[in-house]
């Protein structure tokens, strides 16, 4: 029989935040309480500030009955000269039943104990405390709190519960709170219990009482609010969409309003006063024709008809918030940028303070710049000595602004800060920009450094992160990288790619490790090579087959891939494969690193000469691209088959087994040159 089930947690206002991380569990974990009990079925979650609520329009009001199968030992352990013996009673008192209900059946070709029991399918309203308790427990929100004399803990005290199936009163107690049919209205609306007897009330009940249940409608309405007021105000909201998430997290019944600071803030760089704005007050941020105003939006839970206290106050918070800013702001600008106290501060335990690491930053940034400088001078049309001058320039202020008021107070400006400072105090507008960038990206889909320059100066931040954890065995272990290192080499990948940086793994880290404590190289490149390979959406075995040629330059792999890839998703590959295929496990005893030779006078056979000749013109032409120059190869393909079909490759005659070797051998080595194709599934 199919009935209604409300589920209503109250609580005290959760935190945004831990309950929007937890957000897409909630449901999965219910859903699993569910299938556990045999009582899985479509459900609607809803969430406020002060409630999380479960909605079941159809519900089984009982489990569905059940079978289960046992199986015991053999019959021929199970009895000996007709009598059980231990591992028979052993099975008939698992099952709960006397021997002589014990049947037999087969399994695994033998003859064994069974039984089978039927299970009855248990009230749902039996169950249901226990499943409540489970799924409630199952949440994880961070840190959780005690109250009262109970000796559980939640994220915030759980102050009423209400369960209702099919309209009735379900007993339920959950951390020492009984189950009442009632609930509460919005908190300005009404303080008292709202009675509610009726699952399809509820939801009425909710509505009149001023609390906005559904998320995706508080959402709807929030944004409906901010177009009203740049219709109305000739101005442009900034909507970030996690501060979004979080004030309908902490909304029930949102109302958008604007509010103003004083001009003078202005004079703040616009990212202190919109980090400001959005971290401590949960502000949005006004422009008008692409430019910062001196105005907000701020979404209120309020109920009343006259919001202007509530802009008032909010104004009143925000006016001391901006005037700190605007205090180390200007105590930052009197310092400037000096690298004093660097030398004070610790990095790692190991790896030394700020000013250590930005001597071997330096060090890093001057060996890439030895590769690169032909890219950077023909970018930016400067001098290879100017370059060198500004990329030093840049790595000496590059952690300055650490030691500032404000990124004191604002960590994630970091960077940012330094860059205003350096225009500040006249600094090149290329060091100020390197300064900005050195962080970039910062996550998968992050911003990159927008010039060459910029590029190796957040390239040794990153490289000098990462050898020097590996230098302290700092490595990531499973799941666990608490020093984000497999984002620091995607970073790498992504400039490198971006800008078309040339960057060999193996060299690159061979020639920075004098700066860092002796540790397993090939560790680290194995770790960076893993992080490349599951960058790529492809089948895993063309990543594989190419890494298996050698190829350690990640430009290189990159179109070594993306041609490998195009060539096998081609109709005819699978038909080119056999024939390849073949010939990589005719070549594996050859030594494919050693120097092949062929001579042509031990040809014997047409199909050699004609192999040899076709080989010859591939592997002596040019390729604008190794699709190109693949498709030469598998081209190849007709005369290896007659080569297969009419010779012989293992003759009596060694000289004549080793040079038809040699000449198949020939051609899969070129072909290693981009991929081991034997390492390719289809």
């Amino acid at each position: 029989m199919l009935q209604t089930l409300l589920i209503e947690i109250g609580v005290e206002e959760l935190p945004a935040v831990p309950l929007l991380k937890e957000l897409k569990n909630i449901e999965k974990k219910w859903a699993a309480v569910l299938e556990e009990n045999a009582l899985l079925c479509e459900f609607e979650f809803y969430y406020t500030p002060r409630r999380l609520v479960l909605w079941h329009r159809e519900f089984n009001a009982t489990q569905p009955d059940s079978e289960e199968e046992f199986f015991g030992a053999p019959v021929a352990i199970a009895f000996k000269e007709g009598k059980p013996t231990p591992a028979a009673l052993g099975f008939a008192k698992k099952c709960g039943v006397d021997i002589s209900e014990i049947g037999r059946n087969e399994k695994g070709g033998k003859e064994v104990l069974y039984y089978k029991k039927s299970i009855k399918g248990q009230d749902s309203k039996v169950l249901l405390e226990a499943m409540i308790t489970k799924w409630i427990k199952s949440l994880v929100f961070g840190k959780a709190m005690r109250w009262g004399s109970s000796s559980e803990s939640f994220i915030r005290p759980i102050r009423w519960v209400n369960v209702l199936m099919n309209n009735t009163l379900v007993d339920v107690t959950l951390f020492d709170v009984a189950s009442e049919a009632k609930t509460f209205g919005h908190r300005m609306h009404n303080f008292d219990a709202i009675a509610v007897n009726d699952a399809h009330k509820y939801f009425d009940s909710l509505k009149v009482s001023a609390v906005t249940l559904y998320p995706d409608e508080r959402r709807k309405n929030i944004l409906a609010n901010f177009a009203e007021l740049e219709k109305v105000n000739s101005i442009d909201i900034e909507i970030d969409a996690d501060l979004l998430d979080e004030v309908v997290a902490i909304t029930e019944h949102p109302t958008a309003l604007l509010g103003s600071f004083d001009e003078a803030f202005l004079r703040l760089p616009p990212e202190v006063i919109i980090t400001s704005m959005k971290e401590h007050q949960r502000y949005f941020p006004v422009f008008k024709e692409g430019k910062l105003i001196n105005k907000f939006v701020v979404v209120s839970n309020a109920l009343t008809d006259d919001f202007t206290k509530v802009i008032e106050g909010n104004e009143t918070v925000l006016r001391p918030r901006l005037a700190d800013g605007l205090f180390f702001y200007d105590n930052d600008l009197k310092r400037t940028l000096v690298n004093d106290g660097l030398e004070k501060v610790v990095f790692m335990n190991g790896l030394g303070t700020l000013m250590d690491k930005l001597s071997r930053e330096k060090a890093v940034a001057l060996n890439l710049f030895e590769r690169y400088s032909d890219q950077v001078c023909s970018e930016n049309g400067l001098s290879d000595s100017q370059n060198r001058q500004l990329l030093e320039r840049t790595i000496e202020l590059t952690k300055s602004d650490l030691m500032s008021e404000m990124v004191f107070e604002f960590t994630e400006l970091q960077g940012l800060m330094g860059s205003y400072y350096a225009l500040e105090q006249g600094e090149d507008a290329k060091v100020a920009l390197g300064i900005k960038e050195q962080y970039l990206p910062d996550g998968e889909d992050a911003d990159l450094p927008s010039t060459r320059l910029s590029a190796i100066v957040a390239m040794s931040n990153k490289l000098d992160t990462l050898m020097g954890l590996f230098s302290i065995n700092q490595i990531p272990t499973g799941s666990r990288d608490p020093f984000a290192l497999r984002r620091a080499v995607n970073g790498l990948v992504r400039i490198c790619q971006h800008h078309q940086l040339s960057f060999n793994i193996s060299e690159v880290f061979a020639a920075l490790a004098p700066s860092y404590d002796a540790f397993d190289l090939a560790q680290l490149e194995t770790f960076f090579v893993e992080r490349v390979s599951k960058s790529y959406k492809v089948n895993p075995s063309i990543i594989k087959a190419v890494l298996a040629s050698g190829e350690r330059d990640v430009l290189e792999i990159d179109a070594k891939i993306k041609a490998v890839d195009t060539i096998v998703q081609s109709e005819s590959f699978s038909t080119i494969f056999s024939t390849f295929k073949r010939l990589a496990n005719i070549t594996k005893d050859i030594d494919l690193n050693a120097n092949i030779s062929v001579s042509e006078n031990l040809f014997s056979e047409n199909a050699e000469r004609a192999l040899y000749e076709a080989f010859n013109k591939v592997s002596t032409s040019e390729y604008a691209s190794y699709e190109e120059n693949l498709d030469a190869l598998f081209g190849l393909k007709p005369y290896l088959d007659t080569f297969f079909e009419d010779v012989m490759v293992n003759v009596d005659d060694e000289a004549l087994k080793t040079n038809r070797k040699n000449l198949i051998g020939m051609v899969y080595k070129s072909l290693l040159t981009i991929a081991d194709i034997k390492e390719i599934s289809i």
